[in-house]
């Protein structure tokens, strides 16, 4: 009798016990699975945890939830273990599968930030009962088995940050019951499958991130579809029909030509529309600013044109307008007045009658309504060329078929079918690696996009300069630091400016300043202060000596960083999220810096008091791209040091003294002014909540949660490691610090919708 009365049905068998003790093992004993250690219980009464979960069901496992802590990702991956990233040399994912196949009864499946690597075996699919699986954040590559089409229970499909680097799979058309499918931040190419088209389940599609290129195809027929995420990859079709129910559209950052569609104008349920660094022309359709729902809408840096209405009716929860850096001309509508508080806009690098914000004359923009009507003549002669072109077609087709059946003859389980090919360059330049010249296209790119409708760079005269500071007086002095003096200007056409003073210690021609400006007038990124020009005081002959040059930026309007940091004014004091947005902008920036330029511009001057804020509280980065103004470097590469060896110490200077930015948003100014041994001392606090309560600013500890804290404490502790060549690159904080971001997003999503239903 009482056999009867204990409930069995969250009762471990021995078997399935065994299973998760060889994952652990397979997993080579993640912290996350410690508490399994001298455990004699049943598993399935263990507490559930943000970083392990295992529900039972009927003697079995049903849910298995593992989120390691191995966030750090690699800029290369070539297939083979990466020490203090991947999980060892020894681990084997063809056992690993083999033995998590066994927990035949797994409903969920999370295993997220574990270092697994390798190319997921086909034999996953014998997870025939799998609902959701979620593999994120690992070193998975290849492509993704064709035997998972049978896996017709699967809801949710999450491979995001992994390293897939074939096609997407055409055959995700064979899940009936697939809502969620998202494989952001992968290498995935080739077309977009027609294939998920038609998957009518489908509620999230988000593949940003990838390189995904040619035709969107209609997705009109996917009327479940909420979320379509595709930013960062290389589509270049017209924008296609979309679904009715869309709340959020994220296109940016592709190649998509043509006007957008009027039907977009009827999308009443649109909450969130990003159409931005496309090459879109036309003139956008009014009734985008008057959806009911909408309450961002970006369509910057593209080709659009024309005149949008006076009396264009604005949405009652439109919050934020960009049309910056397009072709459009006439009025800005009341609607979109940028001094109202209601909403923020931005409206330059357009030919708009406007004063505060920097236009181009009214030629400039016409010349895009030129451009297009002469169109249609070289579409005819296009035509032409095509038609010329079928021969040589046929011949190239019948080259490549010769070439894959000879490749056919390879086998097909050879690893390095998976990797990236290693680039091979001719004639490479000294100090500049293989693997930026082959992204040199990619770089020039982003760069033209960076300079898209921004001022030209030009060389101005001492005489503007001193009737824009009113000869440099001090009312004008905005600051003065180790680098030189810093003024507030006004030129002649009323635009604002930072004028900076810099001494020359050294001999120098005006001819190699002149070099060095060329290279630096080339840094454009949406988070670097703009430079917009420079004046040289003294002879101009190119062998004559300076002894004062003068650089000058766009002015930005709302202060620094640090001064942000101090602000203990309610409604002002930053938020963690506006703290992690600030942060990524920067990261943004030295990425660029480091990886986006040749030659690359290490050693900048990172500190919280050069990072500007403009009125939307978007951060730009100043006093970067110095180094290739100060005699430094050729001082060392006198000294018979090396350039390789200096960019190296620089680079790492930036991780480091980034790291410290990082802290003094953890901690405050407070704090942080305390100095670099104290807050050093102080790091070994955050180990513990009560220490950092203790330490860290209260605006942070009441607006974050845990986890995002957690990561960017983590990312802080490496990048001020004293061991130099243990700081993460560029590219792995910002990615740490864009997952903290989102995990954020996610606890404060989850707080409000907690907080309507308490309502």
């Amino acid at each position: 009798m009482w056999g009867l009365l204990i409930p069995n049905t969250h009762q471990l068998g021995s078997y399935e016990t065994q299973i998760i003790v060889q994952l652990r093992k397979h997993l080579e004993y993640p912290v996350q699975m410690d508490v399994l250690e001298n455990y004699n219980g049943d598993f399935c009464n263990l507490s559930s945890t943000l970083s392990m979960s295992i529900i039972c069901q009927n003697n079995s496992v049903t849910e298995l939830k593992i989120k390691g802590d191995k966030l750090v990702k690699v800029s290369e991956f070539h297939g083979v273990a990466v020490p203090n990233n991947t999980l060892s040399e020894h681990f084997s994912i063809e056992s690993f599968v083999t033995t998590l196949t066994r927990l035949s009864s797994l409903k969920v499946l999370t295993l997220v930030s574990l270092g697994i690597w390798g190319p997921l075996p086909v034999k996953i699919h014998r997870l025939s009962l799998l609902e959701v699986l979620d593999m994120s954040s690992n070193f998975l590559f290849g492509s993704v088995p064709v035997e998972m089409s049978t896996m017709v229970k699967l809801h949710t499909l999450t491979f995001d940050g992994n390293f897939f680097n074939e096609t997407l799979p055409d055959w995700l058309g064979s899940l009936p019951n697939i809502a969620i499918l998202s494989m952001k931040n992968n290498r995935l190419k080739g077309q977009f499958p027609r294939s998920i088209s038609k998957i009518t389940s489908l509620t999230d599609i988000v593949l940003s991130h990838n390189a995904l290129s040619g035709e969107l195809p209609d997705l009109s027929a996917l009327s479940n579809l909420h979320l379509l995420d595709l930013r960062e990859n290389h589509l270049d079709s017209e924008l296609p029909t979309l679904p009715q129910g869309l709340t959020t559209i994220l296109l940016s950052s592709n190649a998509f030509s043509g006007e957008v569609p009027e039907e977009y104008g009827k999308l009443n349920q649109l909450q969130h529309l990003d159409l931005s660094n496309n090459a879109l022309t036309g003139t956008p359709p009014v009734d985008l600013f008057s959806l009911p729902s909408v309450s961002y809408l970006n369509l910057a840096f593209n080709v659009l044109s024309g005149s949008l209405p006076e009396h264009l009716i604005c949405g009652s929860e439109l919050g934020f307008v960009d049309i910056s850096d397009n072709r459009l001309l006439g009025m800005v509508p009341s609607c979109l007045n940028a001094s109202s508080d209601k909403r923020i806009v931005k409206v330059s690098g357009n030919c708009l009658s406007v004063d505060t914000q920097y236009q181009h004359s009214e030629s400039y923009c016409k010349q895009a309504s030129l451009a297009k009507k002469q169109t249609t003549g070289k579409e005819i002669a296009i035509l032409v060329g095509v038609v010329g072109g079928a021969l040589i077609l046929v011949v190239f087709l019948a080259v490549v078929l010769l070439f894959f059946c000879r490749r056919s003859q390879h086998t097909r389980h050879d690893v390095d079918r998976y990797m990236f090919p290693k680039v091979v360059q001719d004639n490479v330049q000294p100090n500049i690696s293989a693997e930026l010249l082959a992204n040199a296209r990619i770089i020039s790119q982003a760069a033209a996009l960076g300079s898209q409708g921004a001022p030209s760079y030009r060389v101005f005269s001492m005489e503007e300069l001193e009737e824009a500071t009113e000869k440099f007086d001090k009312s004008v002095l905005l600051g003065e630091g180790s680098i030189g003096k810093i003024y507030k200007g006004k030129l002649e056409n009323g635009t604002y400016v930072a004028v900076r003073e810099l001494a020359v210690y050294r001999r120098c021609t005006s001819w190699n300043f002149k070099l060095r400006m060329d290279l630096l007038s080339k840094f454009r990124h949406p988070h670097l202060v703009s430079l917009l020009g420079h004046c040289i005081d003294g002879p101009v002959q190119d062998d004559s000596t300076i002894h004062r040059l003068f650089l000058v930026y766009e002015f930005i309007p709302c202060g620094n960083f640090r001064a942000r940091l101090s602000e203990t004014t309610p409604g002002k004091v930053l938020k963690w999220s506006d703290r992690l947005a600030i942060l990524i902008d920067v990261a943004k920036a030295v990425h660029f810096l480091h990886t986006g330029v040749i030659p690359p511009s290490f050693g900048n001057s990172l500190k919280t008091d050069s990072i500007l804020l403009d009125e939307h509280q978007i951060a730009k980065l100043s006093d970067y791209g110095m180094s290739i103004l100060m005699e430094e470097s050729e001082k060392v590469e006198a000294k018979g040091d090396g350039c390789n060896s200096w960019h190296r110490r620089k680079k790492e200077d930036d991780v480091y003294n980034f790291g410290f930015i990082l802290l003094e948003s953890l901690v405050g100014p407070f704090f942080s002014g305390k100095g670099e041994t104290f807050l050093l001392n102080e790091m070994a606090s955050f180990g513990s909540q009560d220490g950092r309560r203790k330490i860290v600013d209260p605006a942070v500890l009441t607006t974050s949660s845990q986890e995002s804290l957690s990561i960017v404490i983590s990312i802080t502790n490496k990048c001020i490691s004293p061991e130099s060549q243990s700081r993460p690159s560029f590219e792995d904080v910002l990615w740490n610090l864009q997952y903290a971001a989102q995990v954020q997003a996610t606890a404060d999503t989850d707080q409000r919708s907690d907080a309507t239903s308490l309502s």
